[in-house]
């Protein structure tokens, strides 16, 4: 082999330099004279052909950092005809030998289908949502739970100081893994979740019970994908109806909808927090730094057996390879016997 290509795509998450590390470094292992390049935001990166030349110096303490030093976007290679063309001809033009993708489902997905087209393609999941599938944990994850519970707490002390409601809105489009591990791990009252359809009466009644059992505030999570009955259409709360390449709408204000509803119906002071990027943000947790150079490394490793198509995965505490295609076929949400289980404490 002679030049390897590694891409980030889709949104950050606290881990994604420590798979480019660990990947660099195991590949450099045993083809100390390979030419590694980073393509730059994601697809974008391969499709107009921009990239750096990854050197040792680059990688050094990179998975201590959270981010890409790649840089990432939402960009689609299979968004139409023109897109496919372009990046198998790149693909080629760059003399690539072999491209590792480090993304989630739409990333996953893209490399996939490149994969069937004949190109030496692997992978390495990445979502702070947890759900892809065929994988117990992806990168992210933990530290995105870590920062939602830190935030819960602390929004426990000024609720409880005010008497009021206090509405979390955490990220997770269909599935609600970060708000249920967060939500019970930071004692919150009421957990919403994608996985679930809740009447909105339900939520302002369990409110008005706290209040006259003598309950001094009540602390909500729910997922920005959670679906809410309002006694019409149940559906998604969105900020805009623009999508983006993948075909996803900006999730977001349902936190805003439930805290003015539920002051509305109960005479309750309620407010909102949307926590947003900072779930994203910032080094990633010991767990994540970790698990992202076990990807990096066993990545490395397919590339070096030329295994392609497949993803790396963790099952138990054992690193595998996977199909790509399994890896898309299904988003993988919270088991409903795991959220009865959790929620039986609430």
């Amino acid at each position: 082999m002679k030049r390897i290509g590694i891409l980030t795509g889709g949104g950050d998450a606290p881990g994604l330099n420590g798979v480019i590390k660990g990947a660099y470094l195991r590949i450099k292992k045993d083809l100390p004279d390979v030419e590694i390049i980073g393509l730059l935001e994601g697809w974008r990166g391969l499709i107009e052909k921009k990239y750096i030349i990854l050197k040792d110096d680059d990688v050094k303490e990179i998975h201590k950092e959270g981010g890409t030093i790649l840089g990432s976007s939402r960009t689609n290679p299979y968004k139409n005809e023109d897109t496919v063309k372009k990046t198998h001809q790149s693909f080629k033009e760059l003399e690539l030998d072999a491209l590792i993708a480090i993304g989630g489902e739409d990333t996953l997905g893209a490399a996939n289908k490149l994969a069937k087209d004949g190109f030496p393609v692997v992978g390495a999941p990445k979502t702070i949502d947890n759900d892809l599938n065929v994988t117990d944990y992806t990168f992210g994850f933990n530290t995105a739970v870590n920062i939602a519970m830190e935030a819960i707490d602390r929004l426990h002390t000024t609720a409880k100081s005010h008497r009021r409601v206090m509405v979390v809105e955490i990220m997770g489009r269909h599935a609600g893994w970060i708000t249920l591990w967060s939500g019970i791990a930071g004692g919150a009252h009421m957990v919403l979740l994608p996985e679930e359809v809740t009447k909105i009466t339900e939520v302002a009644e369990f409110v008005k019970k706290r209040k006259e059992k003598g309950e001094l505030y009540t602390m909500i999570a729910v997922s920005e994908g959670a679906i809410l009955d309002t006694g019409g259409a149940s559906n998604f709360v969105f900020e805009e109806a623009k999508t983006d390449e993948f075909g996803h709408v900006r999730l977001g204000g349902i936190a805003k909808q439930l805290a003015k509803y539920i002051e509305e119906t109960t005479g309750i002071e309620s407010r909102y927090v949307v926590l947003g990027h900072i779930q994203r943000g910032g080094s990633p947790t010991a767990f994540d730094r970790i698990l992202s150079l076990r990807f990096g490394i066993n990545v490395g490793e397919l590339v070096l057996k030329k295994e392609w198509g497949k993803m790396v995965a963790l099952r138990g505490t054992e690193i595998v390879a996977v199909p790509l295609e399994e890896a898309v076929q299904e988003l993988k949400v919270v088991p409903q016997k795991l959220i009865k289980e959790l929620k039986s404490i609430l």
